[in-house]
């Protein structure tokens, strides 16, 4: 019987921890780049929930949605190639999704360490950010790498050139 007490308290004090955070927006102005060798560009839609408090970290969850037909390198032929089965395959696989496992604070922000599903592959990344408030405006900011070949993304060499740099900045607004 202690046993399963000890179950419930921990899933109550769970539960509780999950209320603690603040549910967030996206707002307006978001940027999703990237930079690699054969493109740079944005990606122009990006939806998800958002639960964040910066005080308490570890309550965090983030469920983020990009939509892969939105891509925009500047030259409408590359994204037509970028959207192909060759690359994304938009048509099949016509959203990235990334869910957080964990938040944790760093020396200089926090780091959220998830799943990024993407053409269909799902691999745990860690993308570091941090979290800006100002006069009312809130907004959270992170570059991080992303190796295409462990998505099956375009040829690969096996070197450095592999990865694509992304930096996001995500406005948001609070819903609480």
């Amino acid at each position: 019987m202690r046993k399963y007490l000890t179950v419930i308290s921990l899933l109550i004090m769970s539960g509780y921890v999950f209320a603690l955070a603040i549910s967030w927006r996206i707002g307006e102005g978001y940027q999703i780049r990237f930079d690699g060798k054969y493109a740079h560009g944005s990606f122009q839609k990006m939806e998800g929930n958002i639960r964040f408090d910066p005080a308490n970290p570890v309550a965090a969850q983030f469920d983020v949605f990009v939509d892969v037909a939105s891509i925009d390198t500047g030259i409408e032929l590359k994204n037509k190639h970028a959207r192909s089965d060759k690359w994304f395959d938009a048509e099949q696989y016509p959203r990235i999704h990334f869910v957080s496992k964990a938040v944790s604070r760093t020396d200089t922000g926090f780091v959220v360490r998830g799943d990024l599903d993407l053409k269909g592959i799902t691999r745990e990344i860690a993308i570091p950010f941090a979290f800006r408030s100002e006069a009312g405006r809130h907004v959270f900011y992170g570059k991080f790498k992303v190796n295409r070949g462990d998505f099956g993304i375009g040829k690969t060499s096996g070197k450095d050139s592999d990865s694509t740099a992304v930096e996001v900045t995500v406005p948001v607004l609070s819903m609480d």
